[in-house]
């Protein structure tokens, strides 16, 4: 959902986290986890990128895009 929401494939998130495309689409297409390192450098690239991660509130787990800061 992330990487749709920035419009992103997945080799530009491979490049934007130093990891593999194939480790990206195993984890995609839930074929396999990721160590916490890897899942945390690709976390970081997209919050870089301007995805907010929000936490389970009762209704699952999400993300959204962040507000753009006004001027």
């Amino acid at each position: 959902m992330a990487r749709a929401a920035l419009k992103i494939g997945v080799r530009e998130l491979a490049v934007m986290s130093n990891v593999t495309t194939a480790t990206i689409t195993r984890y995609e297409n839930e074929r396999g986890g990721m160590h916490a390192d890897t899942r945390d450098r690709v976390q970081e690239a997209l919050e870089s990128a301007g995805v907010e991660f929000i936490a389970e509130n009762g209704g699952g787990v999400g993300v959204r895009l962040r507000k753009s800061k006004s001027i």
